[in-house]
C-alpha cells in the first residue's frame, strides 16, 4: 500500500508543487492549510509521515508538533518541518518540539522526497524482519503469516490487509471509509457493508482457538484492535 503523506502547508503554490512531486514519486497525499486543520487530519487518518509548515494560521507548526507528540495515536508519526528560517537556534527549537527532520525554503522537491524515504525507512523495521505484534498477535508482513497463541490464523487477502492497518495503529479507530481507502483504493467503488462482511471473517479466525475477541466495534465510528475493551 502506497505510503500516506499529510502536508500541512498554506501557501497554494507550493501545496501543488508538494502534492504533484509526491503523487508522482508513489505517495498518496492528504492536504491541510492550517494548524488546527493538521492536527484534526493527522488524528484522523494517522498518516505515515507528516510535512509540516512552521509558519500557519490558527497554530503554529512548532505548536501543531508538540500537540501530536503528545496523542498517544500520533505521536510515532515521523514529521519533516518546513520553514524559512535558518537560523541554528531555530533548527534546535523545531526539533525539541519533536520533529524529526528540518528542511529550509527554498528547497528542491526531489530532495525533500529523498529525506522523506530516508526518514521512512528509519522508521520502520528492514524487508523481511517487519512484525507486528500486539497482545498475542504475531503479524509477519514479508511472510504474510499471522500467529495468535502460537498457532497460525489463516486469512484471506482483505482480512490480511485489514488487519495490517488495525496493527500498525493499536486502540486507534477506522472508519469503514478509512478501511476502504487504506485496503480497496480510492479509485474502486467498494460498499461500506462490505467491510462488516471482512471484520466478521477476521474476528471468525483470529478467535477460533480464543475466547478473546480484540477486534472492537465503535457504534457510529467504526474498529480498532484494543485489548483493553
Amino acid at each position: 500500500m502506497k505510503p500516506l503523506i499529510l502536508i500541512v502547508e498554506d501557501e497554494p503554490p507550493l501545496i501543488e508543487i508538494l502534492k504533484y512531486n509526491f503523487e508522482d514519486a508513489g505517495f498518496r497525499t492528504s492536504l491541510a492549510t492550517d494548524g488546527d486543520e493538521g492536527i484534526l487530519k493527522a488524528q484522523e487518518e494517522v498518516p505515515d509521515l507528516i510535512i509540516l509548515d512552521w509558519m500557519l494560521p490558527k497554530r503554529s507548526g512548532i505548536e501543531v508538533c508538540r500537540k501530536l507528540k503528545q496523542d498517544k495515536h500520533t505521536k510515532t508519526v515521523p514529521i519533516i518541518m518546513l520553514t524559512a528560517r535558518s537560523e541554528e537556534s531555530d533548527l534546535i527549537l523545531g526539533l525539541d518540539s519533536g520533529a524529526d527532520d528540518y528542511v529550509v525554503k527554498p528547497f528542491s522537491p526531489r530532495e525533500l522526497i529523498a529525506r522523506v524515504n530516508a526518514t521512512l525507512r528509519r522508521s520502520k523495521p528492514s524487508f523481511g524482519e517487519e512484525k507486528l505484534i500486539y497482545s498475542d498477535i504475531e503479524f509477519n508482513v514479508s511472510s504474510q503469516k499471522v500467529f495468535r497463541n502460537g498457532s497460525a490464523v489463516p486469512l484471506g487477502p482483505k482480512e490480511f490487509r485489514i488487519l495490517n492497518v488495525l496493527l500498525e495503529k493499536p486502540t486507534r479507530v477506522f472508519s469503514r471509509e478509512q478501511l476502504l481507502d487504506r485496503v480497496w483504493g480510492r479509485d474502486v467503488y467498494v460498499e461500506e457493508r462490505t467491510v462488516d462482511v471482512h471484520i466478521r471473517r477476521l474476528r471468525k479466525a483470529l478467535n477460533a482457538d480464543s475466547k478473546v475477541n480484540l477486534i472492537r466495534t465503535v457504534r457510529g465510528g467504526g474498529y480498532s484492535i484494543d485489548e483493553d475493551q
